[in-house]
């Protein structure tokens, strides 16, 4: 059927409405459209539906973050899947089977918030309370907020779809939008789930403070120092509730979750949603595939006492004596997926003194970040000095999180780290059958 994929109308219904159980729900696309929202359950069913597809093997799962890490130079692909190597490679296809997948991914989460932010204000139900029409509104804004991010700094520019898709040719035609534009868009949606969401604190679901938390990376992507500094200061000057939780392995280790380190964390229940990046990282023996592996590199940083310090509990040996990554290990799979944790808002804020000539506060932010790793002091001095450690710590504490590549990526730094030249190649291609089925479409420059 010729489509394209994020046009394809996801219509919700779901199970399950606690907090602890928000994401186990089941959507159920053929539900007529006159059904799907209509009072206070079903406007709830589908946020959590939205929240679903947020976790879906494609996206927060796996396939998105994966090309955050496998493109940097911290994993070694061990498996059969060639087209995993080419993100190590950096000569990533429009064919590529983990790009496909993300993009439509991404596409079905911006849907399911459309239909949130289009059809729960019509609502007329009284237990749809003002207080609670104005959540769920905010959390799909954000939700769409954080899509078009991750589209933004994945693709560049992309077609901006706001209204819910009804039919498959719905939106048909519509060109990309400039890479500033997409941004642009995402700062809209923050600017209007602010003041709809509470002033809470809340793990796994979007709160004004979560809002907060990605207008901090928003503007460390913009390079606008000054908003980075005050957004990021939010969260961390919120002592009481956000904490560099210790030894650094607390906010994942024993099975924990939902700990003073993470802003916003992804719940799987290990039943029906279960993370399937536990099987992608384990060996063998513990029922995993291995398919990729911390490289010779990365285990010598993390296994170095003056640099990696306690991180090294990242990683651990199978009985053939390799490494694999050991953040992902429930079994059943239900390790959260990390998409913000207070660590990042230490480094933003360092990042962003750093730029702002306030060096002596930069280096007050790295060394908490270093302490928590039971790491000395950086020995660094001039803001290049800082920048370059703040690479490096970056680096290591977010060894197995989708960070490195959009790093380098940002500062301009990958063709000098990665040691490749095709600048082209700073963005992943546009899915091939996309181009296809739209001739709206225009592929990136060099593919």
């Amino acid at each position: 059927m010729k489509a394209r994929i994020y046009f394809i109308a996801f219509l919700i219904a779901a199970s399950g409405s606690s907090c602890e159980k928000f994401l186990d729900v089941q959507p159920k696309e053929l539900i007529s459209d006159e059904l799907t929202i209509y009072d206070r359950v079903s406007s709830e069913q589908a946020v959590n539906g939205t929240y679903s597809a947020l976790a879906n093997d494609s996206y927060y799962g796996t396939g998105f973050q994966s090309i955050g890490y496998l493109s940097g130079d911290n994993v070694a692909w061990t498996g059969s899947q060639s087209q995993i190597q080419e993100f190590i490679n950096h000569q990533v296809s429009g064919e590529n089977s983990t790009v496909t997948g993300a993009w439509a991914a991404i596409y079905r989460v911006i849907n399911r918030a459309n239909q949130v932010i289009a059809k729960v204000a019509e609502v007329n139900d009284p237990q749809l309370t003002p207080e609670l029409r104005n959540q769920f509104i905010g959390e799909a804004y954000f939700l769409r907020a954080l899509s078009y991010f991750d589209l933004a700094r994945t693709w560049g520019g992309v077609p901006l779809i706001t209204d819910p898709t009804l039919s498959y040719d719905d939106n048909s035609g519509i060109p990309r939008s400039t890479r500033a534009e997409t941004y642009a868009q995402v700062l809209r949606d923050l600017e209007v789930a602010e003041p709809l969401l509470p002033a809470t604190t809340n793990r796994y679901r979007a709160t004004q403070k979560t809002v907060w938390a990605l207008k901090a990376r928003y503007y460390l992507y913009l390079s606008d120092w000054a908003k980075a500094e005050e957004y990021a200061t939010k969260l961390i000057s919120d002592i009481t509730n956000y904490d560099l939780v210790k030894p650094y392995n607390a906010f994942f280790a024993n099975n924990a979750r939902g700990t003073k380190e993470s802003v916003f964390e992804i719940f799987y229940n290990g039943t029906t949603e279960v993370n399937p990046h536990r099987g992608q990282w384990q060996p063998q023996t513990n029922g995993g595939t291995r398919q990729w592996a911390p490289n010779d590199s990365l285990v010598s940083l993390l296994n170095n006492t003056t640099k990696g310090g306690n991180r090294n509990t990242l990683i651990a040996k199978d009985n053939q004596n390799r490494w694999y990554g050991n953040l992902y290990y429930r079994t059943p799979a239900s390790d959260p997926s990390f998409v913000i944790r207070i660590a990042e808002l230490f480094l933003i804020r360092a990042e962003a003194r750093a730029n702002l000539d306030k060096n002596t506060q930069a280096l007050q932010d790295l060394d908490a970040v270093r302490r928590r790793a039971d790491l000395p002091a950086s020995t660094a001095v001039t803001k290049e000095e800082i920048l370059l450690a703040l690479e490096n710590e970056r680096r290591l504490e977010f060894a197995l999180e989708p960070h490195r590549w959009f790093d380098l990526i940002r500062t301009g730094r990958a063709t000098t780290v990665l040691n490749f030249t095709d600048v082209n190649k700073y963005l992943m291609p546009i899915p091939s059958q996309q181009l296809l089925v739209d001739p709206a479409l225009q592929q990136n420059p060099g593919y």
